[in-house]
């Protein structure tokens, strides 16, 4: 089993910067890949970004390229969601994720972080 736990969440203005953070515990973090995804009023969840167990290889939606940057400290058994250049269609709960079988489906989630971006 493994638990997740979001921080970091809050409000901003449009062009402002978060750093989310995300703490596992419960497996050796340095062998599950993790996601992040956000889920606006009225919307259904999608995906933001994930990364491999080693840190090596990321991806992200097409709508946070360049603009968000997914990384993780397996030391700290963290994983962090820095997110710049926030827009108001950003607005949403943010949930992180751990795919412990590593084919793309998520085991275990966060309970979420709202971020909200003012115009």
């Amino acid at each position: 089993q493994v638990q997740l736990v979001e921080s970091g969440g809050g409000l901003v203005q449009a062009g402002g910067s978060l750093r989310l953070s995300c703490a596992a515990s419960g497996r050796t973090f340095s062998t599950y890949a993790m996601g992040w995804f956000r889920q606006a009023p009225g919307k259904e969840r999608e995906f933001v970004a994930r990364i491999s167990p080693s840190g090596g290889s990321r991806d992200y939606a097409d709508s946070v390229k360049v603009r968000f940057t997914i990384s993780r400290d397996n030391a700290k058994n963290t994983v962090y969601l820095q997110m710049n250049s926030l827009k108001p269609e950003d607005t949403a709960v943010y949930s992180c994720a751990a795919d412990l079988r590593y084919d793309g489906t998520y085991q275990h989630w966060g309970q979420g972080t709202q971020v909200t971006v003012s115009s």
